[in-house]
């Protein structure tokens, strides 16, 4: 396995709930994006946004209710537009495959914490923390990635300090949120990475 798939490896099973979108061109190959919907042992259902060619989605056409298996890496992307979100979190599909098996999202990152942990509890007194990491790509481009972890796990990562390395194990969870603007507001959809255990 190279490097970069060892720093940052998802492998994802579920359901497509949508038809692709066509979300951008990079040396010669047109991209889409599609949501795939994966449910937990809860029965809570992660709605995630998936990358992958059109050559990899012409042969599954069409997308929607099929069972797929993808495997890749969790990428992020400064999104400047001004409009939605301003860090755009996808997961890059290496394989995309038709599936029977059950439900599975599984995460491992390596990589360095770039901001401060924030450690705070719930109002029934749950630990929980925030952690921005910083996983590096090749060719030098880093993916920043939102983590957060519960309970001892969180006053463990949030012990951590800026430079730390910091390895992990999870799964990567939607959850919506409301956004205040000027005149109005607009429900979003924010993507982390739910820290299950610390390996490093």
């Amino acid at each position: 396995m190279e490097d970069s798939l060892r720093n940052n490896f998802v492998s994802l099973c579920g359901t497509a709930d949508g038809e692709p979108v066509f979300s951008h061109e990079n040396h010669g190959q047109r991209f889409c994006r599609f949501p795939l919907r994966v449910v937990r042992l809860s029965q809570q259902a992660d709605l995630l946004s998936v990358l992958a060619t059109e050559e990899q989605l012409r042969p599954l056409l069409p997308l929607t209710g099929r069972r797929l298996a993808a495997e890749g890496q969790l990428r992020s992307f400064n999104n400047k537009s001004g409009l939605g979100s301003r860090l755009v979190i996808s997961v890059l599909a290496r394989s995309l495959v038709p599936s029977q098996e059950e439900d599975r999202n599984v995460i491992r990152l390596s990589g360095v914490i770039c901001k401060p942990p924030v450690l705070r509890r719930t109002p029934l007194g749950r630990c929980i923390c925030d952690i921005m990491l910083a996983v590096n790509r090749r060719y030098g481009r880093t993916d920043y990635l939102p983590c957060i972890a519960w309970g001892q796990v969180a006053l463990e990562a949030g012990a951590r300090t800026v430079g730390c390395r910091l390895g992990l194990e999870g799964r990567v969870q939607s959850r919506e949120y409301t956004k205040v603007l000027e005149d109005r507001t607009e429900v979003r959809t924010a993507f982390e990475v739910s820290i299950m255990q610390l390996t490093e």
